[in-house]
């Protein structure tokens, strides 16, 4: 006895319908953020004023110090440029974005500002305490006050004038700082994100997937995966640390930056701040940096902040300025992941199947070691061809494993990078579509042949029933992750 091929067609057929069914019941729902309605502050803003832009000497010669900082756990290590003009002056801070870098990547910068007459500090990112998963941004924020401390120490420094900048996860370190200590005279913040992490990666995907006209199911995909991570400093909430800043802050926001929600950021700073000693300006082509396109600053970035920190502690009078900020999807939390789709259960899941692929070839191989060859136990005609299908199961599962994990990766890239083309983002979602598919059908085409052999009389031995549940059931737990995960999603 057999089973056609239109047979088992049909049940596969069957199968990725239910599947899909599965993928659509099982919440959390579909990730769609909204369009955002923008306050009418936001519709037309008045130009940057000419006086926060005009040129800035550069001409003063400076010294280059390094020093070691003693801090929680560790010792980073500073550079600091000094303006070699006598007298005391400003001075800045730089603190890092997201990963662990040098502080020798705020060099050009840097180097700049203090040829204006404005010392700064730049230091390498602790690597003790702070990792992919683990973020601690109060602890950020101490190192920060270390740097304020060393400043402030020097006979060339006005503590008066004293401050910290902060880019990107920079802005989530800063203000916990600045609402710590009055030692911060003044905070600067570029390309804050003022949401929470979940919010802000969300939101940089979604600009990035709708830049690559991905189909529905990436998002989704995803989103679920961003949903099961179990990192706490995701769901940071700034609110409680900008309610606390009462020092004078510039916060810079680049057009072309399509990672940060900038009308929400800039609404949230707003509302939170205690005073109005704020003042928000958007560049025009600014990416997150304040590059064009990652090449040099914009024009009016360095002079801007060099001509706010000299002017301090006067203000300007227009708290909201530059070119107008068009963000067009609100930032939206990802749902939280039920707990079969949560990070552990997943590892679980993925440990399983990688378990039942490796119970095959270690089963048949503990039966030759024992001297005992399957052939002569077992049907001649059945079990090889079986066998067969069971590790072209195992390699397909392994395959789509390995193709998921890169697709998401290449996602990633590009919206780290803001590079792409969408002809990769629909190749690479075929791929791991078609590899779900093909692993269904081998696991339909396997229980077929089972059950024949089976109806047939064939006794399988204990090895033989060990690498069956290992491999069926492994692809079992797959495909059912793979439904959850939006794999056999209509349409395609």
């Amino acid at each position: 006895m057999t089973i056609g091929r239109g047979t088992l067609s049909v049940v596969a057929g069957v199968l990725v319908a239910a599947l899909a069914i599965l993928g659509y019941l099982l919440p959390p729902p579909a990730f769609d953020p909204p369009p955002l309605v923008k306050a009418p502050a936001f519709e037309e803003l008045p130009e940057q004023p000419a006086s926060e832009r005009r040129p800035v000497s550069t001409s003063t010669p400076i010294q280059v110090q390094r020093i070691t900082v003693p801090v929680r756990g560790e010792e980073l290590k500073a550079t600091i440029r000094v303006p070699t003009t006598p007298g005391k002056h400003p001075a800045m801070v730089f603190v890092q974005g997201s990963g662990s870098g040098s502080g020798d990547e705020f060099t050009s910068q840097a180097e700049w500002l203090a040829k204006s007459g404005i010392v700064t500090l730049s230091y390498d990112k602790r690597t003790v305490g702070y990792s992919f998963r683990n973020r601690d941004f109060a602890l950020l924020a101490e190192d920060a006050l270390h740097m304020i401390d060393v400043l402030r120490a020097r006979s060339d420094v006005n503590p008066a004038k004293t401050g910290l900048w902060g880019v990107s996860e920079g802005g989530w370190v800063v203000p916990i700082a600045a609402a710590g200590s009055h030692d911060v005279a003044y905070t600067v913040l570029v390309s804050s994100p003022n949401v929470s992490p979940m919010r802000q990666v969300a939101f940089a995907l979604n600009e990035q997937l709708e830049r690559l006209h991905a189909p529905n199911g990436v998002r989704d995909l995803l989103t679920r995966a961003m949903g099961g991570v179990g990192f706490d400093f995701l769901r940071y909430d700034s609110v409680p640390a900008l309610s606390g800043i009462t020092q004078p802050t510039l916060a810079l926001y680049g057009t072309m930056d399509p990672s940060i929600p900038f009308v929400q950021s800039t609404e949230t700073l707003i509302d939170s701040l205690p005073t109005s000693n704020y003042t928000i300006r958007f560049l025009a082509g600014a990416d997150h940096a304040m590059r064009i396109n990652g090449g040099r600053f914009v024009p009016d970035y360095l002079p801007t902040l060099a001509n706010w920190i000299q002017s301090l502690p006067a203000l300007p009078q227009l708290k909201m300025a530059g070119a107008t900020p068009i963000q067009r999807f609100q930032a939206s939390d990802v749902p939280a992941a039920p707990w079969y789709g949560g990070s552990t259960f997943l590892g679980l899941t993925l440990t399983l199947a990688a378990v039942g692929y490796v119970a095959a070839p270690v089963t048949e191989m503990m039966v030759r070691l024992r001297g005992r060859d399957l052939r002569h136990q077992t049907n001649m005609q059945l079990w090889p061809a079986l066998r067969r299908r069971l590790r072209r199961m195992a390699w397909t599962g392994l395959g789509l494993l390995a193709a998921v994990l890169a697709f998401i990766m290449l996602i990633v890239l590009f919206s780290v990078n803001q590079a792409g083309a969408w002809p990769a983002v629909q190749a690479g979602w075929l791929v791991v579509r078609v590899l779900a598919v093909v692993i269904l059908a081998q696991e339909a085409g396997a229980v077929g042949a089972l059950i024949v052999g089976l109806r047939d009389g064939w006794q399988p031995s204990r090895w033989q029933k060990a690498t069956l549940t290992g491999v069926l059931g492994g692809t079992g737990l797959l495909l059912v992750t793979a439904a959850y995960y939006g794999l056999f999603a209509f349409p395609w």
